[in-house]
């Protein structure tokens, strides 16, 4: 009598049909495909490595319209020489990703650093990856070796190497000829 009741209550303690289950998914578009915390990741290039990506959080979001790409919690890209070293970055406290249009938005203490050493410093920056071209409507300064541009909004190529200024301020040296 004991075996039988044995196998009875371990026969209805396997046939539970309260097993937990997770909710249905009610809308897609919410939810990212991907959500990686604490990224540190390098991209290679016919083998050799050109850039780094840091970021607290990356959040891709294929179902959304727009699909978009979401760093919450600020962005740093790094691109390296063939000695790897840095020779340009990018960083921002936030940034958003379009993938149908290709429009990059930095928000945030936006620090860049182009190929000829000149620093750029705003608060919104956005790129075109089509048309490549980076622009702001915000103030900016640019930081140069032998002086400090100031304004308010810019137009640039993707490498920050030939700009506008749209509205300039401040004191510009003259050299006499």
């Amino acid at each position: 009598m004991v075996f039988v009741t044995m196998v009875l209550t371990c026969f209805l303690a396997c046939n539970n049909n309260d097993k937990p289950r997770a909710e249905a998914v009610a809308d897609r578009a919410a939810m990212p495909v991907l959500l990686a915390d604490t990224v540190n990741t390098l991209v290679s290039d016919s083998g050799v490595t050109r850039y780094r990506i840091k970021t607290p959080k990356w959040e891709i979001y294929d179902k959304s319209s727009p699909p978009h790409w979401l760093f919450p919690d600020g962005v740093y890209l790094e691109k390296f020489n063939e000695a790897l070293e840095t020779e340009a970055y990018l960083e921002a406290d936030y940034a958003y990703y379009d993938e149908d249009t290709q429009i990059w938005e930095l928000d945030g203490n936006v620090h860049a650093l182009n190929l000829e050493g000149e620093k750029f410093e705003t608060q919104q920056m956005f790129w075109n990856q089509k048309t490549e071209r980076v622009y702001s409507d915000s103030a900016i300064t640019i930081t140069k070796a032998t002086s400090i541009i100031n304004g308010i909004g810019f137009e640039s190529n993707q490498t920050m190497t030939r700009y506008t200024i749209r509205k300039p301020q401040g004191v510009f040296p003259i050299k006499d000829e």
